[in-house]
This record gives C-alpha cells, sequence and structure tokens, in this order.
C-alpha cells in the first residue's frame, strides 16, 4: 500500500521545498492532543497543557477533530488556491490570508474530511448544498459527543462565520504557545529546506526524496514517487508544483496531501527519535505475520536462546527437517533471523535487535 503522486512533465523548478508556520502549528496543536503519539515532545506538551488558558482549551476542544486523529488540509491552504503553484506563506499571519482565500465549500471540504475518507480523493458533492452529505456529517460528528454535533452543525450553517472563528483561535494559540515554538524552530526548518534544495539541484529528486524519508521513493522512470503508507492514494502533479514542507514536530508522521484538485504535499519531519531506516509496510507485514504461526513462535521461543541447526530444531520439536527448513525460510525473509556457517553446519538464530524493534516500527508504520 502506497500514495503515489504523478509528476510526469514535472519540472524541477516546480518542486519546493519550503517550511510553512501554518503547517507547523497543525503539527503543535496534534502534538497537545495526543501526546502519546509524540514520546519526544512530552516535556514540551505536558509544560503548554498545564499553563493554557482554560476558556482556550476549551474551545481547542470545540474543533480537535481538525488535528486530532487527520490532520486536515486547512492547514496547507496555499495547496487548494487555484493554479495549484502558490507556495505557503512565510508567516502565520500570511497563510491565515492564503485560508481566507480559499472558497466556503474548499473549508468545509476540508475541514469535514474526518466524514468524507471515502471520497477524499475524488470528490464528487457539494457538502454545502448535499442535503444527504450535511447528514452523513452530522451523523459520523454524534459519535465523537454532542459539542462535535454543534460545532458541525454551526460549520454546515454558516462557514463565514466558523472562518473567522478558526482564525481567531489560531492566533490566539500562536500569542499562547506557539510564536514561542516558532521562534525555536524556524530557523531550523529554513536550514533543512536549503540541504533539501541544494541536493535536488546538484544529484536530482531521487537523492532529495531518499532525504526527506526512506518511505519516499521515485520509480525507475522518474514519473512516480511513492509513499509507503498503510493506506492508498493517488495524486497528480498536472501542471502545478510539488511541495515538500520540513516539520520540526511531525514525527513519526510522514503526511501526504492527495486531495482532488489541491497542489500535492509532502510535510516530512526533520528529526526522528527513531530508526534511520523504519522497515517498510511490507517488511512489516511479513514480520508480524511470520510470528502469527504458532510452529514459528514456538522455534523462535528455541532460536532466541541460542544457534540451532535444522536437525536440532527438527528433533526438538518433533518434525520433519523439510517442515523445520519452511518455517525458517518464512523467518528469515522476514529478516528474523540469522543464520551462520558453524563448520560443516548451518546454525540460525533470531535476531533479538529485529524483533525487540518490532512495537515501535509497528506504532510508527500505523502512525505514518
Amino acid at each position: 500500500m502506497s500514495v503515489s503522486i504523478d509528476i510526469t512533465g514535472l519540472a524541477p523548478e516546480r518542486i519546493r521545498v519550503v517550511p510553512s508556520p501554518l503547517a507547523e502549528m497543525g503539527m503543535a496543536l496534534h502534538a497537545l492532543s495526543e501526546p502519546a503519539h509524540h514520546p519526544g515532545l512530552q516535556g514540551w506538551t505536558t509544560s503548554v497543557s498545564t499553563r493554557l488558558d482554560p476558556c482556550l482549551a476549551d474551545r481547542l476542544c470545540e474543533a480537535d477533530f481538525l488535528w486530532r486523529t487527520t490532520f486536515s488540509d486547512v492547514f496547507t491552504p496555499a495547496a487548494g488556491i487555484a493554479g495549484r503553484r502558490t507556495l505557503p506563506g512565510a508567516t502565520l499571519t500570511e497563510e491565515l490570508d492564503l485560508l481566507d482565500k480559499l472558497s466556503d465549500e474548499q473549508f468545509v471540504d476540508a475541514a469535514l474530511e474526518f466524514t468524507c475518507q471515502s471520497t477524499y480523493a475524488s470528490r464528487t458533492v457539494d457538502r454545502l448544498a448535499d442535503p444527504r452529505t450535511r447528514e452523513r456529517a452530522l451523523d459520523l460528528a454524534a459519535t465523537r459527543g454532542v459539542q462535535q454535533v454543534r460545532f458541525t452543525q454551526r460549520l454546515l450553517d454558516d462557514p463565514p462565520a466558523i472562518r473567522t472563528w478558526f482564525r481567531e483561535l489560531l492566533m490566539e494559540c500562536d500569542e499562547a504557545f506557539f510564536s514561542d515554538v516558532w521562534a525555536r524552530v524556524q530557523h531550523q526548518l529554513a536550514a533543512d529546506a536549503r540541504h533539501k534544495t541544494e541536493l535536488l539541484r546538484r544529484k536530482g529528486l531521487r537523492e532529495a526524496l531518499g532525504a526527506v524519508s526512506t518511505a519516499v521513493s521515485l520509480d525507475e522512470t522518474g514519473r512516480t514517487i511513492s509513499v509507503d503508507k498503510i493506506t492508498q492514494g493517488f495524486a497528480e502533479t498536472g501542471d502545478g508544483y510539488l511541495v515538500l514542507i520540513p516539520t520540526s514536530l511531525g514525527w513519526p508522521h510522514l503526511w501526504v496531501l492527495h486531495r482532488a484538485g489541491w497542489q500535492p504535499s509532502i510535510m516530512y519531519p526533520i528529526s526522528s527519535p527513531g530508526l534511520s531506516a523504519p522497515p517498510s509496510v511490507e517488511q512489516l507485514t511479513l514480520r508480524m505475520s511470520a510470528l502469527a504461526h504458532p510452529v514459528r513462535m514456538r522455534l523462535c521461543r528455541h532460536l532466541a536462546r541460542g544457534s540451532y541447526t535444522t536437525s536440532e530444531l527438527s528433533d526438538a520439536h518433533g518434525m520433519s527437517a523439510p517442515e523445520i527448513s519452511r518455517h525458517l525460510s518464512v523467518l528469515k525473509k522476514a529478516g528474523l533471523i540469522t543464520t551462520r556457517r558453524h563448520g560443516r553446519y548451518m546454525q540460525h538464530q533470531l535476531d533479538l535487535s529485529v524483533v525487540s524493534r518490532l512495537g515501535g516500527d509497528f506504532i510508527e508504520g500505523v502512525l505514518r
């Protein structure tokens, strides 16, 4: 599974690496609402949460669906501007001005993303005018509580009022905590953007994407970018831009904007407290499937304690050597065991370092 971006005909000068204060604010709000996703930010999230004004905290709860489970596209308004060649603003105010340029339908469509997962990439209805879609949005909001229903109803009934409310909310967040965050990280983000831009210029897109994340790759034809995620999606740059947005607060998330009609964008973390090269979704699936079989689980109990030959494992488990070999082959293909020659014999052992990382690999994979 992956999200693919068709970049056929995309000229190098239409690939931009640009920090975004509004996108970084979205990540900050997400970290505050889901601190378990960002253990490396625990000190910061605890500090901000404890000193946050109660009234502001209540208002944040009203709209937290915009950043709690899904990073809403309202935090990247430049991508929705007609022509698909608008870049993120240099300041939060500039980006909020871009947000004001989106139509009410665009704003509502992006804000209600959590109710429209199946139609995210190919919108076919006007969410403000279609009664069935409105009803569906309210039904899904109801599963999250009365407060969520009230907010969704207000959003559908009076988008301009909610847009004004949302802008004021973000400005209050900026004053309360985000201006300090941005002052701390903006130079780091700008430096990373310059580095990736230089890689693009000197070594090409493939090298630059590899530096963005090991989960991002360019196919052999140079026409399709694939982002390894436990989801599927498709976008195309057409005659617009591809924008890469660095974030200091984003790990482990690797976010891809592939909304129909919007400029494709990839927001990537510039640092990671985890592995430098986490396994792909395919590798993770192989490892978890390999360990799901009861015989292979019992083999792992032996192999975790030392090195054994196929014959020794066959005797210990009362199985034929070919049967043991087949199970060992599955474990080896998944990268869970190592094999080394000892004299005339081949010995197998569980790779404890790989197995010990499975929990973290799984969390990184599903949150990516």
